[in-house]
């Protein structure tokens, strides 16, 4: 429909062209020409006649034109691409060059997703397995005999192996995550109870951190639907990289928990290190390392906020963070309220 148009455009014009042309001859040469009323009859009766030639004539050129483009795109598109229509709409056929694009871009950014995965695993599994490797050629070579050194290096053969684990252990978890594989089963609890269990557990970091855990409540038990397994889980892993990257004499962490209509906020605050602003957007990917020295040190996968990001999906909520470097950083998330 848009080719008529631009051939029927194009005719007008010439024939417009044509008769101004003529019309200019004629006013020339008027005093030569008697009778200028049957000029005027047979220069209409022409302009007619032309003006049908030239939309004909560039009917077939566009045609033409519009074609061989199209065989030219074909050429480089999927060979059924074109197959379904004989009279190729010029508006879809851009909108499925776009699409191709658009898949060709996805399927390039997959893949070096892919490349950085495969290079990450393989990285956080080198560096424990070397270290093993290292002790147990140590103990071959003679070490064994000497009994402090035995069951020094046997000690840090079982970190290794455990640092291992957790590290298996959390690649198939995330894995089954992002593939719908695990289901949430909702119960009812004390999220402030929880807490406390979590700061229980975690009492001896915080001292060796000279960190300073503190609950925040709005009331003394407030009860959520939700995975209690699960959400033990995030709070470990956020309660626990507080008090790794807590960099202060007096380190503070502070859980705040409080009810807001049908939901709970939880938050997990502390006065750290911070993270930079060009990084915050990527601390919810796998692997990604605010403080990279640090946290291999402490013998984390990576994984944690990436799991952590997983569970409260998993849930149907989401998880949101704001920081000031050097100054501290402050995660938020909602759980369902238990009516």
């Amino acid at each position: 429909m848009k080719i008529h148009r631009l051939s029927l455009f194009a005719a007008c014009i010439l024939t417009c062209a044509m008769a101004i042309v003529a019309l200019a001859f004629n006013y020339v040469q008027e005093k030569v020409i008697a009778d200028t009323q049957s000029f005027y009859f047979y220069l209409s009766i022409s302009l007619v006649f032309i003006a049908l030639l030239n939309y004909f004539v560039l009917e077939l050129l566009f045609n033409s034109y519009g074609k061989k483009q199209i065989k030219r795109i074909s050429d480089i598109l999927p060979e059924n691409i074109l197959q379904e229509e004989e009279n190729v709409n010029f508006q879809q056929l851009g909108e499925r060059i776009q699409k191709n694009v658009s898949e060709i871009d996805m399927m390039k950014e997959m893949e070096d997703y892919r490349k950085e995965y495969i290079g990450n695993v393989s990285h956080e599994l080198k560096t424990p397995l070397f270290s093993i490797q290292g002790y147990v050629e140590t103990l071959k070579d003679g070490a064994v005999e000497n009994l402090n050194i035995r069951d020094k290096y046997l000690e840090r053969i079982g970190n290794s192996v455990e640092r291992l684990l957790n590290i298996v252990t959390d690649l198939d978890q995330i894995s089954k995550y992002e593939a719908a594989e695990i289901s949430i089963n909702y119960s009812v609890f004390d999220i402030n109870a929880l807490t406390k269990e979590i700061f229980d557990l975690l009492e001896i970091e915080a001292h060796k951190k000279s960190a300073k855990l503190v609950l925040q409540t709005s009331q003394s038990a407030i009860m959520v639907r939700a995975d209690k397994q699960k959400i033990s889980q995030v709070l470990t892993n956020l309660i626990s990289n507080a008090i790794h990257y807590s960099n202060r004499e007096e380190a503070l962490i502070k859980v705040i928990t409080k009810t807001e209509q049908e939901k709970v906020k939880i938050i997990v605050q502390d006065n750290g290190m911070g993270i930079k602003p060009e990084v915050l957007p990527r601390i919810f990917e796998r692997f990604y390392r605010v403080e990279t020295s640090r946290n291999r040190k402490d013998g984390g996968s990576g994984l944690g906020l990436a799991i952590v990001k997983h569970i409260l999906e998993a849930h149907h909520q989401s998880i949101t963070v704001e920081s000031k470097y050097l100054e501290g950083t402050l995660f938020t998330f909602y759980l369902e309220k238990a009516l």
